[in-house]
Order: C-alpha cells, then sequence, then structure tokens
C-alpha cells in the first residue's frame, strides 16, 4: 500500500481528557494520520469535541464507533479497566488498536490479547508515545554505539500533585495510583534502556488512606546487566528525570516523558567522568510533539505492514513488573519474574 496516496482513518473511543487535549490536535498534525471519529456514551459531548477538534462524524455509544466502516484504527483511552474489553470488540470487529498505558489491569488480562491479535490479524499497540520521540531514539544511539561503556544502572523520578478525589487517577478500581499511572514509564524506560526484562523485584508502597491507591511507589530492577531503581508519586511536588550510568559515562534526559510542544527538549552526554560537569555535552532535540510522532509511526507500521513502535508483547512484559512490583510490596519480599 503506497503511504503517500493516504492517510490512515482513526476513530477514538471516548472524550477522554488526554485524547482531546494531548493526542488527537496532535495526529491531526500527522502525515499518516487522519482522525475521522469520535465517540463517547454522550452523543451531546461526542459533538461538542468533534465540532471543537474538527472531527467530521461523532457517535453517541462506542460500538458504533467501531462498527464504522469508514474508519481503520482505534485509539483506547478509556479508564484502564476497559482498556482490554474495548481493545478486544475493537479488533474482532477488524480494527487496529492503539490503546493507552498501562495496557491491562494484570498479566493475565493482557496475554488474552495474543490469540486476539492472532485470530483477528490486526496490529494492536501500547501508548508509550516516548519510544517515537528523537530524544528517546538518540538514548538507544548512545547505548549501542557504547559511549557510555557498559550500562549498568539507570534512576529514575517521576511524579505530581493531583488529591482530587473525582480524578480518575485517584480510584484504586479504574487503575488509579502512581505505579499504573507513571511508574510504568520509569519501568519502560529501563527494559527499553538493558533491552531485557529485569530477572526479579522488591518494591515499597504507601497508600493513600483516603483513596486506597498508591501514592508513593518505589522500587529496585534487578537486570541481568544492572539495576534499575525509581520513585513515582501521585502527591509529590511535580518533577521528572531519568539517568543511565555506565561503566565510563552517564546520560541524563532532562525532561524524558511529558516532552513539551513549544521548546526543544535537551539530553546531557558526559564521557568524561569529572563530578564537576565540565565534560558535559549537551544535545538539544528540535520542537516537537511526541504524540504526532506516535500516531504517524502506528500508522505507517499498518499501512506498510510493520511492527508498531510497542507491540502487543512489550506491553505484556511492562505489564509483568508492574504486576510483580505490586506483588512485592504486598508481600515485603523480592518476587521472581
Amino acid at each position: 500500500m503506497d503511504t503517500m496516496s493516504r492517510k490512515l482513518r482513526w476513530g477514538v473511543l471516548s472524550t477522554a481528557a488526554i485524547g482531546l487535549k494531548k493526542v488527537i490536535p496532535a495526529m491531526q498534525l500527522g502525515q499518516y494520520s487522519r482522525v475521522t471519529a469520535i465517540a463517547s456514551r454522550d452523543l451531546v459531548k461526542a459533538r461538542a469535541a468533534a465540532d471543537a477538534l474538527g472531527i467530521e462524524t461523532a457517535y453517541g455509544s462506542y460500538e458504533a464507533l467501531i462498527a464504522d466502516p469508514d474508519v481503520d484504527a482505534i485509539y483506547n483511552p478509556l479508564p484502564n479497566q476497559m482498556h482490554v474489553p474495548w481493545t478486544i470488540k475493537a479488533a474482532e470487529a477488524g480494527k487496529h488498536v492503539l490503546c493507552e498505558k498501562p495496557l491491562s489491569m494484570t498479566v493475565a488480562e493482557a496475554k488474552t490479547l495474543l490469540a486476539v491479535q492472532e485470530r483477528t490479524g490486526v496490529k494492536i499497540g501500547e501508548a508509550f508515545m516516548i519510544r517515537s520521540y528523537s530524544q528517546w531514539r538518540r538514548l538507544r544511539e548512545l547505548l549501542d554505539q557504547g559511549r557510555i561503556g557498559e550500562l549498568r544502572s539507570v534512576i529514575a523520578a517521576f511524579s505530581y500533585f493531583n488529591r482530587d478525589p473525582n480524578n480518575i487517577r485517584n480510584v484504586v478500581e479504574s487503575g488509579g495510583g502512581a505505579l499504573y499511572d507513571i511508574g510504568c514509564y520509569c519501568i519502560h524506560a529501563s527494559r527499553y534502556a538493558f533491552g531485557a526484562l529485569p530477572k526479579r523485584v522488591v518494591g515499597l508502597i504507601e497508600r493513600d488512606p483516603k483513596f486506597g491507591t498508591d501514592r508513593l511507589t518505589s522500587a529496585i530492577l534487578d537486570f541481568p546487566g544492572g539495576q534499575a531503581i525509581f520513585t513515582c508519586s501521585t502527591q509529590l511536588v511535580p518533577y521528572q528525570r531519568v539517568h543511565f550510568l555506565g561503566t565510563k559515562g552517564r546520560i541524563e534526559i532532562e525532561i524524558p516523558f511529558n516532552a513539551p510542544r513549544d521548546r526543544p527538549t535537551r539530553m546531557f552526554l558526559d564521557e568524561t567522568g569529572d563530578i564537576f560537569g565540565s565534560g558535559i555535552v549537551t544535545e538539544a532535540f528540535d520542537t516537537a510533539d511526541q504524540y504526532t510522532m506516535q500516531g504517524d509511526a502506528f500508522s505507517r507500521a499498518v499501512l506498510e505492514g510493520g511492527e508498531v513502535p510497542v507491540p502487543l508483547e512489550d506491553a505484556i512484559a511492562n505489564m509483568a513488573v508492574i504486576e510483580a512490583v505490586f506483588q512485592s510490596a504486598a508481600r515485603g519480599e523480592w518476587v521472581t519474574l
């Protein structure tokens, strides 16, 4: 199929904020993506969103959108507990699916999608937009070139402050809490850097006494080639940073996850080991929207028959680590994967 002759036609399940504010406007700017339909359980909301974003068609049910023959792929930003059920329904209707992270609530649930993907022949991917972004692709190059020697340690922090009881991130039944929402990025980044699954993990969780969600979670991931540690929180000062430490140097990504759309992002490379930072080289990446890149990368994979940025197997592996951290915190011991 000639990718220059058409764009993949996308339908969006729900009027979730992440879609309306970030993903849909970005995808509309894509070279290979076009959002043609949006659905809500409230037709008025769907029409309002469609009008605001220049989307052609609005539906008052998810089922109607999935049945639309003029939609090629579905973007699924529904609450976490609805990810797998609606991804299955979309796939069964012959639609490719880009599902928000985390893919599921459990590993067992995520694995059910393997048979669905095999049977339907569609592509299913997880929406870790960082994998399509330039600074993360550059990180892979630097690590593969051995610029910091052997990677031995990844240190990550990701936090924000949100105590709104009505926010879905604070609803435990919907997969709220720090680990599902943002700890998944720290895990994904560590796995991406080491190119492996950790052998075992240990986690510590502090839960909000009112919400029951994990508001502060830390973990150690024991990889074959080294270790990763991270802390994530829904009730700390907003912050994010990732460090990659090797035997000869280090790499630091300044804004690793929520890359801004109005200014360049920066990566710091130190191949000298000078503790005062005299040898740091700063690499700046042009202003871009990682959601546009994600949409185009997924669309091209469908149009050209390639692999999506974060395939189902990768998503299941990430879910396995998330689940192990929860289990470790509950048991108070290391958990082997």
